[in-house]
């Protein structure tokens, strides 16, 4: 596997905020406590003590989803800290960057641990999210890279379940083997997603049993804060939340409203009702509002105190779940996206306020990966990684204007540019001519140029389209590259990879993560 290098700033839509934390770390270094993709950062982040009757009970609370893991045992020692990402646990491992952000956790371990601080990676499967709309499906390709979507059949209808609870009643199985066609590896993809999501298993251990053979050797910790003892662990925390939420969110509105005055976004809207944790019910995860005397939600009310005496029945949001996470873990640095990394701006008020230190927020790998094929179309037409990284038309007009023959384009621009030069010389008369004459003449002239560039445009896209192979191969690329105008990487599980390239995937990733480097990577393969 070849890497090359493509800076965040050069994809599309890449935020103001993870810019300038991933490059520009001093305009936001008041917001953030160390810099990124730096190993002696996340050496100083891991220098604290952690409770031992902490480290204990966590430890025996993993213990029943990574029996025989030898990095419990790891963990249980003083001074161990852990590297931690997560993700929701969708469809077929969800989107292929869970894989990467799971790589960069291990790598990052793997350093620490070379360096003589001790480390495990751990994996916090996001088992409480509601949003089922957001993990019942997932997307694959074939041989022609055409995106297709599979969904999920499960169990809990309308209501607002956790995920994780959810019964998979079918799983796309045969839809899959469809998609996949003749890739050379597709029957191990498809057993590999059998095995795991079988009809039965919830969705929450269907994803932590594709993950656990995907990282089979990496010593990747699960974390599943479903589980009661995950919940009785963190119970002295979201009660401490609770009682001090009036202050914890006046403290964050103040902070965004900072973050919108200095041109960055606020990730997580609050206001004066707004809760930090949902109430757990019946099956359910009801939505909570701040009210005069406490919360409510579900047609229930409750006051702080209330709330706050049975932690066991909450879940927290989005700003205060890696909160939560780091208080119940010794955790040194937090791998996550562009978008959770921008939640940590605001959640650092909480961090501060709840916990009194706060990891290193991590940037995970990012890759977009091409195969032979798709390298050899790339330079037939002579394209670069960042041009893929645009909408099927858009790369049509760029394939079509490179097959314009030679000499017709030379033509082109040689009327092109007399066409110019005609009009400079009479816009130089005009000029001493009557001026109002030379204003209607630039007029004139966007009208000449924009018929002579659209002359053009067409010239191209005719040509493109009588050539069906051409066509063809933009269709292709996009699909891979940029399919529905989307990172390949946050469109496509991890499946089509397994098929093109097999379980090696995994290791062939694995050696090209680098933890000093935080640039988006476009592999050939």
């Amino acid at each position: 596997m070849h890497c090359t290098c493509v800076r965040h700033a050069d994809l599309p839509n890449t935020s103001r905020i993870f810019n300038d934390l991933t490059v520009h770390f001093d305009r936001v270094a008041d917001l953030y406590p160390y810099p990124t993709n730096d190993l002696a950062a996340i050496q100083r982040a891991a220098a604290f003590e952690f409770p031992a009757e902490r480290r204990a009970a966590a430890v025996a609370a993993l213990r029943p989803l990574n029996e025989g893991n030898p990095s419990l045992a790891k963990l249980a020692q003083p001074g161990t800290v852990a590297i931690i990402t997560g993700q929701q646990v969708g469809l077929f491992s969800g989107p292929v960057y869970t894989i990467y952000k799971a790589l960069t956790a291990i790598r990052i371990a793997e350093e620490l641990n070379a360096s003589g601080v001790p480390a495990v990676p751990m994996f916090w499967l996001a088992t409480e999210d509601h949003d089922f709309a957001e993990v019942d499906h997932a997307f694959v390709f074939g041989p022609e890279h055409h995106p297709v979507k599979l969904k999920l059949e499960a169990d809990g209808g309308e209501a607002p379940r956790p995920v994780g609870n959810r019964t998979i009643l079918r799983a796309p199985i045969e839809e899959l083997r469809a998609a996949l066609g003749n890739l050379p590896f597709a029957e191990e993809a498809v057993a590999l997603a059998e095995r795991a999501y079988a009809p039965g298993q919830t969705l929450g251990t269907a994803f932590a049993t594709m993950l656990r053979e995907l990282f089979a050797g990496y010593g990747l910790l699960l974390i599943d804060p479903m589980q009661p003892a995950m919940r009785e662990l963190a119970g002295p925390f979201i009660r401490s939340a609770v009682e001090k939420m009036p202050e914890l969110i006046h403290g964050i509105m103040e902070r965004s409203a900072e973050l919108v005055k200095r041109g960055y976004h606020a990730q997580v809207l609050v206001d004066n009702h707004t809760s930090l944790v949902f109430a757990l019910r019946d099956g359910e995860r009801i939505v909570l509002h701040r009210t005069a005397e406490g919360f409510s939600g579900g047609g229930q009310k409750w006051t702080i105190a209330e709330l706050a005496a049975h932690p066991e029945r909450l879940s927290p949001n989005a700003l205060l779940r890696p909160v939560a996470q780091d208080y119940m873990f010794p955790t040194a640095a937090y791998v996550g996206g562009a978008a959770e990394l921008a939640y940590l701006a605001q959640s650092a008020v909480l961090y501060e306020s709840l916990l009194g230190r706060q990891p290193v927020a991590f940037p995970r790998a990012g890759f977009t990966v091409m195969d032979a094929r798709a390298e050899k179309r790339m330079e037939k037409y002579h394209l670069t990684p960042t041009e893929l990284f645009r909408p099927e038309r858009e790369l049509q007009e760029t394939l079509a204007s490179r097959l314009v023959p030679a000499a017709l384009r030379q033509r082109l621009e040689t009327t092109q540019g007399a066409v110019g030069a005609a009009l400079n010389a009479l816009d130089k008369d005009l000029l001493l001519f009557d001026v109002s004459q030379s204003k209607a003449l630039a007029t004139s002239r966007r009208k000449i140029e924009y018929q002579m560039a659209k002359t053009t445009r067409k010239i191209s896209m005719q040509i493109l389209a009588k050539d069906q192979e051409s066509a063809k191969d933009t269709a292709s690329l996009t699909g891979l590259a940029f399919p529905d105008g989307h990172l390949q990487e946050r469109v496509y599980s991890v499946l089509p990879f397994i098929a093109q390239y097999g379980m090696g995937f995994v290791k062939d990733i694995h050696e090209q993560v680098r933890v000093e480097c935080p640039d988006h990577q476009f592999a050939i393969a």
